[in-house]
Formats: structure tokens, sequence, C-alpha cells
């Protein structure tokens, strides 16, 4: 028999309100209140702060706070990510995250989704990867929905909701966001 949390990584619906879970969420909400609030800066101690928080992130990881997340240790992140002031990441299932990736102010990305159904909304839900490919910026208050892979070297505009996937080099904005046009690599 599977755990919540075995279940919860496999993107199948599962008790969000599992016993294991929430004290692995409170563990994070304890490490964020350090990073968000004890230190606020990024220095030597918000570094190990952060190693800790999210284990499968590269060390040049740079978070203005305040930043929150379920979780951390599912969002894998390579070298050079930086994300600015309130952002959100809703970890319930791995976020991948390439190398030299800024996400501006307000940026949300959510693998959290649930039942369509009200009644089943009422106690479980499920979870979906989200992927960002190397070289990405994701403008400011723009929303990743469940699900969604955004190719390499794609800019997506400030205040877009990305629903669907985005093709590497594109910039996409809009709500939901939509491809205006490729973007050339020189």
């Amino acid at each position: 028999m599977k755990t919540e949390k075995e279940k919860m990584l496999l993107g199948e619906i599962y008790f969000s309100n599992d016993k294991q879970l929430t004290e692995e969420r409170i563990r994070a909400k304890k490490l964020l209140h350090k990073l968000n609030v004890t230190e606020y800066l990024m220095n030597g101690k918000s570094r190990a702060i952060l190693r800790e928080l999210m284990p499968n992130s590269h060390k040049r990881l740079y978070i203005e706070p305040p930043f929150h997340c379920d979780y951390g240790y599912n969002i894998h992140s390579g070298e050079n990510v930086y994300f600015n002031v309130n952002c959100v990441v809703l970890d319930t299932m791995k976020v991948t995250i390439g190398n030299n990736v800024f996400f501006a102010p307000g940026v949300h990305i959510y693998t959290a989704t649930h039942p369509l159904n009200a009644i089943e909304r009422r106690t479980v839900e499920s979870s979906k990867p989200v992927s960002i490919g190397d070289d990405c910026w994701i403008g400011g208050n723009s929303v990743i929905c469940p699900g969604v892979t955004i190719g390499a070297g794609c800019v997506i505009g400030a205040g877009s909701v990305v629903t669907k996937d985005i093709p590497e080099n594109s910039l996409a904005v809009g709500n939901p966001a939509k491809v205006i046009r490729k973007l050339n690599l020189d």
C-alpha cells in the first residue's frame, strides 16, 4: 500500500492532510520563517537555510525574500536561478528549473491541482510536474499552471497565465498565455 506522499509524488489522488505531509509542510514553513523574517537578506545563513529547504537545487540559487513553497525538496533548480520578491512555488510534485532562469516579482508556480467534483475536492488533491528550460525569463505576476513545460530560451510576459506547454525560444503573453512570436538566438 502506498503512502500519501508516494501517491503525491506519483501524481495520484492523495490526502494532503496526511500526518507525514503535514509535518513536512510545517518543517518547510519553519525554514521559510527563518529565510523570510529572521534573515531576510541573502547571506551565508540564508544560503544554509536554502540548502536545507531545497536540497535538490544548485548552490547558485538566489532568492529575494519573501518566498513561499510547500515542501522545498521538490524544487530542482539549475545554476544561476534568481527569484525576485513574493514568488510562490507550490511544489507538491517536482518542479524542474534549468540554468540561468529569472523570475520577476510575484511569479507563482503551481503543481497542485484539485478534482472538479466538489465532494472529492473537500478531501483530496493531485499534482502535475512543471518544467522550465534553460535561459528563461518569467515576467512579473505570471502564473504557471500544473503540468506545464516551458522550453529553453522562452520569455513569458508579465501577468501571463501559462496553462499549456510553450515551445522553446518563444515569447508568450496573455491569459491564457499564447505564443506571439519566436525569439532570435542572437
